[in-house]
């Protein structure tokens, strides 16, 4: 549970880009028990964006066996936490990273890996191709228990951020950031190309999500860090090869992926050494000089 006054994330350092999937992987481990242990018909559904993000999960197959889990592909359905409007063959779909990365390994049913309706993409505005996901995709999902609150519809959420602080399709001072009704939107403007594009929403990513993740690494997303956590940031926890801490998240971030707080859930920030160098952290000048020896 959070504080009233303090939003509490979970932020674990590794000291390259490359062991970040040893702490990814051991939380997308957990999520993923968590949402099918509970019954043997329960699935697990997972969103994902692109950009740099599917190059960290291309081991996670192995990840599984290593850990002696048995990750059980035909529960899982994969969801896009937002798409370019192109072709699953461009260059620029993020469903195609996400299959030459990850997909490409694993047995997941064609029909739980849900991408745009590409028939649509010559004839449609991306309003609409993002209502007809929503339809297609996201509203068979959503339910209510008894006393009609809505119930969570995706378990874990992998998220990247970008030097703007932009994550999914959701950028700064965009007016798509502040939607409120769509879970689904559209957007014709993005400021990074390709400008058409859907993406998720904050209500989504804060009222109806489990576990969001983060992960980010380089110079590049110094400053986005800096901004999004507060002056007083937690004490170190150990961990194998990382490390782990409790940070808060700002009262009042300017960007985007720092207004992403799951009310009910979990928030956690994946990222590298050269990521927060203007964050003061504790033994974070011990861990650098052990493991650049």
């Amino acid at each position: 549970m959070q504080s009233n006054d303090e939003y509490h994330a979970k932020l674990l350092l590794n000291p390259t880009k490359g062991f970040i999937p040893n702490s990814l992987h051991p939380l997308i481990h957990k999520s993923f028990l968590n949402a099918v242990n509970n019954s043997p018909t329960a699935t697990f559904t997972i969103a994902l964006s692109g950009g740099s993000l599917p190059s960290f999960l291309s081991t996670l197959p192995e990840s599984f066996i290593e850990a002696k889990i048995d990750p059980q592909w035909n529960r899982w359905h994969i969801i896009l936490a937002d798409e370019r409007l192109v072709p699953s063959t461009d260059k620029d779909s993020n469903l195609r990273a996400i299959r030459e990365a990850f997909l490409h390994k694993v047995p997941i049913p064609s029909s739980q890996i849900h991408g745009i309706d590409e028939s649509m993409l010559s004839t449609s505005s991306s309003a609409e191709i993002a209502a007809e996901y929503q339809a297609r995709v996201i509203d068979p999902l959503m339910s209510s228990d008894k006393d009609g609150k809505k119930k969570m519809i995706l378990d874990c959420v992998l998220l990247g951020f970008g030097p703007d602080g932009h994550t999914c399709s959701l950028f700064p001072n965009h007016p798509l950031l502040y939607e409120k009704n769509l879970l689904v939107a559209g957007i014709d403007d993005s400021p990074k190309p390709p400008d058409k594009r859907i993406t998720i929403t904050r209500p989504v990513l804060n009222e109806l999500s489990t576990d969001v993740i983060f992960v980010g690494a380089g110079e590049s997303k110094r400053l986005i860090l800096k901004d999004t956590f507060d002056s007083g940031i937690g004490t170190r926890e150990g961990g194998l090869g990382y490390l782990e801490y409790d940070v808060v998240i700002a009262d009042e971030p300017r960007y985007p992926c720092g207004m992403i707080r799951p009310k009910n859930g979990t928030l956690s920030w994946v990222v590298d050494a050269d990521a927060v160098q203007e964050l003061s952290l504790s033994s974070l000048e011990q861990y650098l000089i052990g493991v650049c020896t």
